[in-house]
């Protein structure tokens, strides 16, 4: 059996979280952010939640045709909320008059599988470029302003210094969380809403039309500069950096400010485009406050301005988003690199909750869930692409989600409180991970003759020496301690763990040759479809 301890937590939240699907929510149930303990969490109709994800492709949420008999194999992949665009062009296909019947499918479609909504929002500008901003604004150069590269060519890219972009965006915006809260305020279908996609400037590392311009030799916002010297110990490294090796100046323009780099060159664009959002974002709560947030593509190694999006919310931009869109809640990256640990603990900020709207999907996505829920106290996770994520390719997902179900209440129990951690081992080259489980550490490394390149193990500690255990890929982790008392670490017994028809039921006690003779826990990739997770009891000796 469980720990009695944490039995109760789990089938409250479980209940909690079956209701909440219902109709019977009421506005004082309203999906928001709330500080839990040590994390913050997503809270829906007064519980709070994991929000296991999917995205689907970019234009999938056009076509409702398309997506009858897509919902049914997302539910069957143990999602319990998708990630759908709306875009502008769908919505406001002519200036003033709104359509509102694919939105409306969208609800329908995922309240019949028992699913919530994430709405992305593409707007003025998805991926840098405006292609999903309707006709009426995309054959008006004129009237809408677009981005200009240094020689004075145009691009098909909307200026985020124009008024009319940003005050049509807004409008448009406004009526669609108008709608939204009409027909979804009880039912809570719409957890959140991602303002814009992927914003930024590339080839180039800024805009040059001549507004651009100016404002670029203008000064520095007296707001920025005020927020720098007010959280200047906690500024990500490199913006700290840039400004106090300009000298940390009160005053001046921007290149005065931060230095004449490419990397100025990114922070200007990256309060242009967050300026401009917070107006789209602020009109939109003023509506229905729901949670708001606007994503970044990453960097590839030694990239610079311009090679990639220049003013999207990346991790040495975050404190000048924050700035100047207090409007979004948080700020969440798009993780496509192998380096998921680095990428994502950048944006598991005390002023900033990490959500994953975007990554790699298969085995990679299960191995980096568990990390992210675990270690990071994330608020959900969603790789990209969901709609073809299938088996074969989407098993090892489709498994992790299916834990994560039984687990999710211990979880966020877990990251209220501090008693859930997870390794993860990132390709060949690193070879072992330690997590600090109280008086003991955890020690994970590849399984001899691994295949996983890589692998993901969630701990739940359930009381000082007692602890469940779940993983992705194939690998053996062994105890030790530091701490005071007997040095040695023995493994007392290893129990299979299943949540079957509401209920924990335990399997076979792994001992002997299954337990390297009481010294390690041997987690297979297999053990994720097969749905086990192993309750784990630790003792010391001499």
């Amino acid at each position: 059996m469980l720990h009695r301890g944490l039995l109760a937590p789990l089938l409250a939240l479980a209940s909690a979280w079956a209701g909440a699907a219902g109709p019977a929510g009421t506005d004082a149930g309203l999906p928001h952010l709330e500080k839990r303990g040590a994390a913050t969490q997503l809270v829906v109709d007064g519980a709070p939640v994991l929000l296991l994800g999917g995205e689907l492709h970019n234009s999938s949420a056009s076509s409702l045709r398309y997506l009858e008999p897509v919902w049914p194999r997302l539910a069957a992949m143990h999602l319990n909320t998708v990630l759908a665009p709306v875009a502008w062009e769908t919505i406001e296909p002519q200036e003033g008059r709104f359509d509102f019947g694919t939105v409306d499918g969208l609800l329908d479609g995922a309240r019949r599988q028992h699913l919530r909504l994430v709405i992305l929002w593409f707007g003025a500008w998805k991926n840098t470029f405006s292609t999903y901003a309707p006709a009426w604004v995309k054959t008006d150069p004129e009237r809408f302003a677009r981005v200009r590269m240094r020689d004075g060519r145009g691009t098909d890219r909307l200026s985020p210094f124009s008024a009319n972009v940003r005050d049509a965006d807004a409008r448009a915006f406004a009526r669609l969380l108008h709608h939204l809260r009409d027909v979804d305020a009880r039912t809570h279908t719409v957890l959140m809403v991602q303002v814009e996609n992927e914003v930024g400037v590339i080839p180039e590392s800024r805009d040059h039309a001549p507004a651009a311009e100016s404002a670029f030799a203008a000064a520095v916002p007296a707001s920025l500069l005020h927020y720098l010297q007010q959280h200047r110990a906690t500024l990500h490294p490199q913006l700290r950096a840039a400004w106090e090796g300009a000298g940390a100046k009160s005053a001046g323009s921007w290149q005065e400010l931060f230095g004449a780099t490419p990397l100025t060159d990114d922070l200007f664009m990256a309060w242009q485009y967050a300026s401009a959002i917070e107006q789209v974002a602020a009109a939109g709560k003023r509506e229905y406050p729901l949670p708001m947030y606007a994503n970044a593509a990453l960097v590839r190694p030694n990239y610079v301005a311009g090679q990639y999006n220049s003013g999207g919310p990346l991790p040495h931009s975050i404190d000048v988003w924050h700035a100047a869109a207090p409007s979004l809640d948080f700020l969440s990256p798009d993780v496509y690199f192998n380096e998921f640990a680095q990428w994502a603990s950048q944006y598991a900020r005390p002023d900033n909750p990490l959500f994953i709207p975007e990554a790699q999907g298969g085995a990679t996505a299960a191995a980096n869930a568990l990390y992210a829920f675990g270690h990071l106290a994330a608020v959900g996770f969603s790789p990209f692409g969901i709609d073809d994520d299938d088996a074969p390719a989407g098993a090892p997902l489709r498994a992790a989600y299916g834990m994560l179900v039984q687990l999710a209440p211990l979880v966020l129990e877990g990251q209220r409180t501090g008693r859930v951690d997870a390794a993860l081992i990132e390709g060949s080259e690193q070879r072992a991970a330690r997590v600090e489980l109280g008086d003991f550490t955890a020690t994970v490394v590849p399984a001899a003759g691994s295949a996983s390149d890589r692998i993901g193990v969630l701990f739940i500690r359930n009381s000082a020496s007692e602890f469940l255990v779940a993983g992705s890929g194939d690998a053996r982790v062994t105890f030790s301690t530091g701490t005071a008392g007997p040095p040695l670490v023995g493994i007392e017994s290893i129990d299979e763990q299943f949540f079957e028809n509401g209920a924990w039921t335990t399997g076979r006690r792994l001992n002997g040759d299954e337990s390297s003779q009481g010294q390690a826990l041997r987690l297979q990739g297999a053990d994720l479809s097969q749905g086990r997770i192993y309750r784990v009891r630790l003792y010391r000796y001499r």
